[in-house]
């Protein structure tokens, strides 16, 4: 399907996404998706398109590469997402009002299916070689990398 501008379509979008809204000038509804322009995409959602995958903070979420070109497009010059196909993606829950052209975002789900899973660890304390005591806590700012072995 092509993304080409509708009628219609030049009314101010509004984007409802954790407790925020914000307006739209330039966003493009197209069925069930909602392209926006991805500067529109970080003010209004705090996702950036990276290199190293979608980013929020210091989430990144890595998509397989038959699913970006129905989330990332190039058009008359510039780069727009797929927020809708992006929810759908995360199982995230979404809503629009035709009338009113506002999308809602929901939160992400919090079970076993989701894609990412709980993007905080709980905090243990362990021992290293020498009997140090360390906080994953400790840490909290920081990349860590969390190797697991069992002998059983």
């Amino acid at each position: 399907m092509s993304m080409t501008r509708q009628a219609g379509t030049s009314r101010p979008v509004t984007v409802l996404y954790q407790g925020k809204a914000t307006s739209i000038q330039a966003a493009v509804s197209i069925g069930d998706d909602l392209w926006v322009t991805l500067p529109d995409l970080t003010t209004s959602t705090g996702w950036e398109v990276k290199p190293e995958g979608i980013c929020q903070d210091d989430i990144c979420i890595l998509l397989p590469d038959d699913l970006m070109p129905s989330l990332v497009q190039e058009r008359e010059g510039e780069t727009w997402f797929n927020l809708p196909g992006f929810a759908r993606f995360l199982e995230r829950p979404y809503a629009r009002d035709d009338a009113n052209n506002v999308w809602s975002f929901g939160a992400m789900l919090e079970d076993d299916r989701s894609p990412i899973g709980h993007p905080l660890a709980p905090d243990f304390t362990l021992p290293d070689l020498d009997g140090k005591l360390h906080s994953l806590s400790s840490f909290r700012g920081k990349k860590v990398f969390l190797a697991c072995w069992a002998s059983w």
